[in-house]
C-alpha cells in the first residue's frame, strides 16, 4: 500500500494525512473484496524496513495501526471477516499487542474474508524464522529437507499462495513482500496512490488479472487441457 507520504505532499499536507486517508482506503478495498467473494486479502502495512523511517512517523504509525483495530475490528467481526496479523510482534508495544491478540481471537472462527494485515514483516524474515521454528519442531535427521517440510512454518501457512499482487504508488518492486508466496503470482504495478486506490480502482485490477493466462511452467496447451479436465 504504497504512497499514503506523497498523496499527503501534493495537498501540501502532513505526511500523517496520507496515512489517515489510507486508513479509508483499506475499508474500501475490504468492502470490495467481501462483496465480491474474495476469500482472501493480505495487506503489507509495515515492512520490517519501516522502522528507518523518522521516530515521530513510526510512532504515529503505531498509533493509527491500535486506533484502527479499535474502531473496526468489530465492524470486522459483524461481517463475519477473520482477521490476522503476521509479522515479528516483538517490538511492538503491549497495548498493540494486545489489540492484535484480542482482534484475532474474536474473529478466529469467522468463515468469510480472510483479511492478514503484515506487520512488522519481511519476506526473509518469514523464511528465516519458518526455518528456525522447523528446526525446533523437527529436528534434522539427516534427510533432505522439502518445500512441503517447510511450507507449514511460513507465516501464512493457513493462506493458499496469493493469485493477484498489486502494488499502487508506481514503484515496480516486490520489497520483501511474500517471497517464497508469490512465486507464480501475477504482479499487478499502478501509478495509482494508495489513498485514491479506491473500489473502482481495484476492479480494474481484477479486470486485468483475468486477461491473463496462468501457466504455471507449463505450455498453453496443458494449461488448456487442465483446466479443461
Amino acid at each position: 500500500m504504497d504512497g499514503n507520504g506523497r498523496w499527503a505532499r501534493q495537498r501540501f499536507l502532513p505526511r500523517v494525512a496520507g496515512h489517515r486517508r489510507g486508513v479509508e482506503a483499506v475499508r474500501e478495498v475490504v468492502r470490495a473484496c467481501r462483496e465480491r467473494k474474495i476469500g482472501f486479502l493480505t495487506l503489507f502495512a509495515f515492512s520490517s524496513e519501516n522502522w528507518h523511517r523518522p521516530a515521530d512517523e513510526v510512532s504515529y504509525l503505531m498509533e493509527l495501526f491500535a486506533l484502527a483495530l479499535e474502531d473496526e475490528v468489530g465492524k470486522l467481526h459483524q461481517h463475519g471477516v477473520r482477521f490476522r496479523v503476521v509479522g515479528d510482534s516483538s517490538r511492538f508495544g503491549s497495548r498493540l499487542t494486545d489489540l492484535i491478540a484480542r482482534a484475532e481471537h474474536l474473529t478466529r472462527e469467522n468463515a468469510g474474508l480472510a483479511l492478514t494485515v503484515a506487520a512488522n514483516y519481511g519476506g526473509r524474515w518469514d523464511m528465516v524464522q519458518a526455518i528456525n521454528r522447523m528446526l525446533v519442531e523437527r529436528p534434522p535427521t539427516g534427510a533432505p529437507i522439502s518445500e512441503a517440510d517447510l511450507a507449514p512454518f511460513l507465516a501464512l501457512s493457513y493462506a493458499p499462495e496469493p493469485d493477484l499482487f498489486i502494488r499502487t504508488g508506481g514503484e515496480q518492486r516486490i520489497s520483501n513482500f511474500l517471497l517464497w508466496q508469490i512465486a507464480y503470482t501475477e504482479l499487478y504495478f499502478t501509478d495509482t496512490l494508495w489513498p485514491d486506490f479506491d473500489a473502482a480502482a481495484f476492479e480494474e485490477a481484477l479486470v486485468a488479472y483475468r486477461r491473463r493466462e496462468r501457466r504455471f511452467g507449463r505450455l498453453e496447451a496443458s494449461v488448456s487441457q487442465a483446466a479443461a479436465g
